[in-house]
C-alpha cells in the first residue's frame, strides 16, 4: 500500500514515514541544488573538467542510477489495482505535455516564429524530466515510498517519452528509434524490476547494503553531473521557442498535474510526487540525443540549463502553492 501524507495537529509540519519535516520546500530542495551548483563549479574552475564529468555522466546512466531504480522498484510490494490511477495521472500528464509540445509549430501566431528542424531537436525539453533530481527529491519527500512511486512513474513514462522526444527527429536524421528504445539503460532496469516485483522475488538481505550504497552514490553523482553540464552560450538562440517549450515544463504541466490529482482523487503523497514530477527539470541527456542525431545541441543544451534553474522555482510553486 502506498504512504499517505498525514498533516500534523497544528498544519506547520507534515509527518512523512514518521518524522516531521517543515513544509519550507525552498529548504528542501536547497541540498539538491547546491550538489547541481557544486558540480558546475567543480566542472568549470577545477582540473574535473567536462572531460571527466562526460565519464561520470556515463557511469551514473548506465550502471548507478539502473541499480537505483531496479532496487527502488523490487524492494517494495506493488499494488497495480490500488496505483492505477496514480499511473493513470501521470501517463495524461505525460500525454498532456507531448500534445503541447508537438502543437507548438501549428499554433497560429506561434507556429511562424518556429524553426521546424529546431523544434523537433527542442520539443523533447518540454516533457521530458531529469530522473536525478526527481529520485533525490522524491526520497526527501517520502522515502522509500516517495521512490517507489516515481520509479513506478519513470517506468511508464520513460519509453513513452523516448518515443516522443525521438520521433520528431527521425524524419530528418536517418534513423531509427527501435534501437534507441530496447538500448535504453533505464527501460530495461524498470521492466526488469516490475517484472521481479510482480512475480513476487526480493532481494537477499546480504545484498540490500550494497545496493543502498549504489543509490546513493547515483542521486549524488546525478545532481552533481546535471550541473557539469550546464551550458549558457546558446540561449540567445530561438528565444520564442526557447520561452514556449520552458512555459510548457515549468508552468503549464504543474498546473495541468494539479487537476489530475484532483480529478482522479490521488492521495497526499501521491498528489506531491505527482506535482514534483511535473515540475521537475528537463532531462539532462536532452542535449546529448539532439546532438547525436545531428541536430544543434549546444542550443538544447541551453535549454536544459535554463530549465535547471527554473526548478528552484516551479518546484516549489507546485510543491508549495498548487499543493
Amino acid at each position: 500500500m502506498f504512504l499517505h501524507l498525514v498533516d500534523c495537529a497544528q498544519g506547520q509540519t507534515r509527518k512523512v514515514c514518521g518524522y516531521s519535516w517543515p513544509v519550507n520546500y525552498a529548504q528542501l530542495l536547497f541540498p539538491d541544488f547546491s550538489l547541481i551548483v557544486c558540480g558546475y563549479l567543480i566542472c568549470r574552475y577545477t582540473a574535473l573538467n567536462r572531460t571527466v564529468w562526460a565519464q561520470v555522466e556515463s557511469l551514473v546512466y548506465y550502471f548507478l542510477f539502473p541499480v537505483l531504480l531496479f532496487q527502488s522498484i523490487v524492494k517494495s510490494p506493488l499494488d497495480l489495482v490500488a496505483a492505477s490511477s496514480f499511473v493513470s495521472a501521470g501517463l495524461l500528464l505525460g500525454l498532456a505535455g507531448i500534445g503541447l509540445a508537438y502543437s507548438l509549430p501549428y499554433l497560429p501566431w506561434l507556429g511562424r516564429h518556429i524553426d521546424r528542424r529546431g523544434h523537433a531537436a527542442s520539443a523533447q525539453v518540454a516533457f521530458r524530466f531529469n530522473s536525478f533530481i526527481g529520485l533525490a527529491l522524491a526520497d526527501r519527500l517520502a522515502g522509500s515510498q516517495g521512490l517507489l512511486l516515481l520509479a513506478v512513474l519513470i517506468g511508464v513514462c520513460v519509453p513513452l517519452f523516448n518515443v516522443a522526444a525521438v520521433w520528431p527527429m527521425v524524419r530528418h536524421a536517418q534513423r531509427g528509434f527501435l534501437r534507441e528504445l530496447v538500448r535504453n539503460p533505464l527501460i530495461l532496469a524498470t521492466a526488469s524490476g516490475l517484472a521481479v516485483n510482480l512475480l513476487g522475488f526480493t532481494l537477499p538481505l546480504w545484498l540490500e547494503p550494497t545496493l543502498t550504497r549504489i543509490g546513493a552514490a547515483s542521486l549524488a553523482l546525478g545532481l552533481m553531473a546535471a550541473g557539469a553540464g550546464m551550458q549558457f552560450g546558446h540561449l540567445s538562440q530561438a528565444k520564442i521557442l526557447a520561452v514556449a517549450v520552458l512555459s510548457i515544463r515549468h508552468l503549464i504541466l504543474p498546473i495541468v498535474a494539479m487537476g489530475l490529482a484532483k480529478t482522479f482523487g490521488l492521495s497526499a503523497t501521491q498528489s506531491t510526487i505527482l506535482l514534483a514530477f511535473s515540475a521537475l527539470p528537463t532531462a539532462s541527456s536532452a542535449y546529448v540525443l539532439a546532438a547525436r542525431m545531428g541536430y544543434n545541441g549546444g542550443y538544447v543544451a541551453g535549454l536544459v540549463t535554463l530549465s535547471t534553474m527554473l526548478g528552484v522555482v516551479s518546484l516549489p510553486f507546485a510543491l508549495g502553492v498548487l499543493r
